[in-house]
């Protein structure tokens, strides 16, 4: 079990016993805590550990679906929908192989982004903005290195965003809308230096 991140609030509190069975075998990723008590950093293992090719696109999904759905009773089920129309992975491989280099630029972001949301291709069952942006947060943030991060932008965080950061409050939002909020929130960062994921959590704890 990993520390919080600096502005995480809280550890989110799952019933691993419940997702375990409700899940695919060949999908659960070993190294989230058996505890049930997941912080981010328990999320950036198993996403370090896909960069590095020891954790599948599965395995990889399924440890931000249990973080980010939590205790929620339907969390499971609709997992188990994205991981079923994905057997293989190679949806989710395509959708994030431009976010694999050392510190992606805003247009691997915005490939990337728009990658999730093509039928033909990537996109997959109840996995939304509000979802696929918590995947490419996880695998695409670079800790230290500042300027433009990939963020996790959802209802919560929509509907309590400043005018200024370029979003509609609405659940579903476009790739340039995306990144005008990456910026805004780049430039917030930098100007109290923090980290930009930390401006995030403050917007979601309505700070």
């Amino acid at each position: 079990m990993q520390e919080p991140l600096p502005g995480e609030q809280a550890r989110v509190s799952v019933n691993i016993g419940r997702w375990r069975a409700g899940l695919p075998p060949d999908a659960w990723p070993d190294p989230l805590p058996a505890s049930g008590e997941i912080s981010r950093r328990d999320v950036f293992a198993v996403a370090e550990a896909y960069r590095a090719g020891s954790a599948s696109p599965r395995q990889l999904l399924t440890a931000v679906l249990v973080w980010g759905y939590g205790p929620i009773g339907y969390g499971p089920w609709r997992a188990t929908r994205s991981l079923d129309a994905d057997p293989d992975g190679k949806r989710l491989a395509y959708a994030l192989e431009e976010l694999s280099t050392p510190a992606p630029d805003e247009d691997a972001l915005c490939t990337a982004y728009r990658r999730f949301g093509d039928p033909d291709h990537a996109r997959l069952p109840w996995l939304g903005p509000g979802l696929f942006t918590k995947v490419l947060y996880f695998v695409g943030y670079r800790r230290g290195v500042g300027g433009v991060q990939p963020l996790i932008l959802d209802r919560v965080v929509a509907g309590l965003l400043p005018a200024e950061a370029g979003v509609g409050r609405r659940n579903g939002w476009s790739s340039e809308e995306w990144l005008a909020y990456l910026r805004w929130a780049a430039e917030q960062a930098r100007a109290r230096a923090v980290e930009a994921d930390e401006m995030e959590m403050t917007v979601a704890g309505g700070g």
